[in-house]
């Protein structure tokens, strides 16, 4: 199926998966690669060392054209982009809008460049900025999230901008992305749908918790770092939901210092990218403490399968997934489904 986003960034079928931290690595993005959708690396949560050895491992694993997703905002997004342009990375995805001088270098370079955003404005933005096509993620997507459901966001966003529009939050079969490309889209991009896959590393215990999951059991919360978190309720959210002032700080503050060891960061740093992150909110110590390490309380759940001390980000849908295909499977099924769903319309008329 070739739309304006296949043509651009050279892919088979008109699906991104996106950059989820600790969860988007080489084994992921390579098999969404291979299948023909848009593989993208999850850079946050990795060291600058750590990205190039990825890069070099998906490009062992697939000649696909992949991507890597990476903080505009990042105090070493500079080392990162270098990456992109040494190992020829054909995809530079955000998840916040990068500036306009690091979209011209990465355009000049030839790599599209492709920012993700929650709001009209953000989109008419970073388009007037040169970007080469935009995510647009509604309320339902998992991770940080909007209040807007992506049925009203994607419409607006496509009438608004002239770049392609990639549509995403709610969507994991090929109804939705068909209903996306009616919308205007020119595809859709699906992250907790690729988590659960059986090419996705995260435990199978943790998997099973997204699979037992119902609609009811992904909450939206403030609790872990202040900021709309869309995620699997569990202990741990209800606890921090009801923790008070003191307990909640002794938490963050203990969070804190074991991401600090993992990461080598200095507890300046640390608490400077946790204000970072605060876009205007009046966060609490304890959320500033929070929203820096927020990279630590996912890889509890994502790479040690503690469920118990980790957050699970999740889109809605994961109340409705009951399988685990592999990346191939997954891509064949929704673009078989995508075709019969034409197929029936044009039949209807």
């Amino acid at each position: 199926m070739e739309t304006a986003l296949t043509r651009l960034v050279g892919v088979r079928h008109p699906i991104v998966q996106t950059g989820m931290g600790w969860v988007a690595g080489p084994r992921l993005v390579s098999a969404t690669a291979n299948a023909g959708a848009l593989g993208v690396l999850g850079s946050a949560t990795m060291t600058v060392d750590g990205l190039r050895e990825a890069v070099r491992e998906v490009r062992s694993r697939t000649d696909a054209p992949f991507g890597v997703n990476l903080r505009a905002d990042a105090a070493d997004a500079g080392d990162r982009v270098r990456i992109i342009l040494d190992e020829g990375v054909r995809v530079a995805s955000f998840a916040l809008a990068p500036s306009r001088e690091l979209i011209a270098e990465l355009k000049e370079a030839g790599v599209v460049v492709i920012p993700s955003v929650g709001a009209r404005r953000h989109a008419e933005k970073v388009a007037a900025w040169g970007a080469d096509a935009v995510v647009v993620q509604g309320g339902e997507g998992g991770g940080h999230t909007g209040e807007v459901a992506t049925t009203v966001l994607l419409p607006q966003v496509v009438d608004a901008v002239d770049i392609p529009v990639v549509a995403a939050g709610g969507f994991f079969d090929g109804r939705g992305l068909v209903a996306a490309l009616a919308y205007g889209a020119a595809g859709v991009a699906m992250g907790t749908r690729f988590l659960l896959t059986s090419d996705s590393t995260v435990p199978d215990a943790v998997k099973a918790r997204y699979l037992a999951a119902t609609v009811k059991d992904v909450t939206v919360t403030r609790a872990v770092d202040g900021l709309p978190h869309r995620m699997l309720r569990t202990d741990l959210v209800a606890s921090l939901e009801h923790s008070t002032r003191a307990k909640a700080l002794l938490h963050a503050v203990r969070r804190a210092a074991g991401f600090r060891k993992l990461s080598g960061l200095t507890w300046r740093r640390l608490v400077r990218d946790g204000l970072a992150m605060r876009h205007g909110k009046d966060l609490t110590w304890s959320q500033v403490l929070l929203a820096a390490n927020t990279p630590m309380l996912l890889r509890s759940a994502m790479v040690e399968g503690r469920t118990d001390l980790g957050v699970m980000a999740s889109g809605q849908v994961a109340g409705v997934i009951d399988d685990l295909p592999s990346c191939a499977e997954l891509v064949e099924r929704i673009m078989k489904e995508a075709d019969q769903v034409r197929e029936r319309l044009t039949a209807s008329r």
